[in-house]
Parts: C-alpha cells; structure tokens; sequence
C-alpha cells in the first residue's frame, strides 16, 4: 500500500510527461524557487535528479496544479498560511539543520526537493533499506505533510527518477 501511496503522490507532482531537455528543446529551470539541494555525497557517479528543474510547457501545466493545491490545504484548515507552498523554505531549513545534528545518511548521494509541505529525496544508496529511514526522517521535521524517497542501488541501469541531464 505504501508503494502505491508513492506513486500516486510522485504522479500528482509531476503530472506532464518526463522528457529530458534534449528532448523538449527547452530549458530546465526551478520556474517556483522551490528548495532543492544536496544531502550527501559518498557514491561517484550518482545522476543529479531534475528536483524541481521543468521546462516551461512542464511549468504551465504544474501552475493550475500549485495553485490549487497551495490554497486548499489554507482553506481546508489544514494550514496556517495562506499557502502550502510558503512552509517549504522552512521545511528546508529544519531539514538541514536535523542533518546537522544527525546525519545517518552520509554512505549515499542524495539531494532533497520540497514543494507544498511534501519532501522528495533522490539519489543513490549503497543499500536501499534506509528508504524507510530516509522518509521516516523526513516526515518528523515540522509542517512535512508526507515524504517520498526515490532511490537507486544499481549505477547501470535507470534511475527511478528524472535527471537533471540527459545520460
């Protein structure tokens, strides 16, 4: 059940197709500002994930999407600002700074993306256990609405996310 949770939630994010910028012949660009950055960095060779970077066709067709979901969290009562989207600089913050105290993830590469109270992390692992670990991390920081670990052990095949440049 968990996995489907997953990826329904990786699917609601990321709602156009993955192209990768060779393809789309447009430029990947972090269009929201939305945090993203790199946890750690112990395995050689892990692809950087695209986090947030989308084209700007991706871009139009996230926007109805952001704003919708910014907004109804506020008007549900489930937020208490105005929008989902304005805890994610804090999240991010607290992120880094729970890291600083206890970092069990330093045998991996990783790099984390936060959009409206929900936390990506991406990247490669030396064993793919700590996935629980990574998300159950994640969701102990304030104001994280759900997390979802996207990880990958074998460098020669795909990785189960996008890249931020093609192979």
């Amino acid at each position: 059940m968990r996995a489907v949770c997953r990826i329904a939630l990786f699917f609601c994010i990321f709602v156009v197709p993955i192209r990768s910028d060779a393809e789309s012949g447009s430029e990947l660009r972090n269009w929201f500002n939305d945090p993203f950055f790199q946890i750690s960095n112990a395995i050689a060779g892990c692809p950087v994930p695209a986090g947030p970077f989308v084209t700007a066709a991706e871009r139009n067709a996230q926007s109805h999407h952001r704003a919708e979901r910014g907004t109804s969290c506020w008007l549900a009562g489930k937020c208490k600002k105005p929008n989902a989207y304005a805890y994610d600089r804090e999240i991010a913050q607290n992120f880094r700074a729970a890291l600083r105290k206890r970092n069990p993830f330093k045998n991996s590469t990783l790099w984390v993306t936060v959009q409206g109270r929900l936390v990506f992390i991406e990247g490669c692992v030396r064993d793919e256990k700590i996935e629980h670990d990574l998300e159950t991390f994640a969701r102990a920081i304030p104001y994280v609405q759900q997390a979802a670990a996207f990880l990958y052990k074998d460098l020669s095949s795909s990785p189960p996310y996008r890249r931020l440049a093609p192979p």
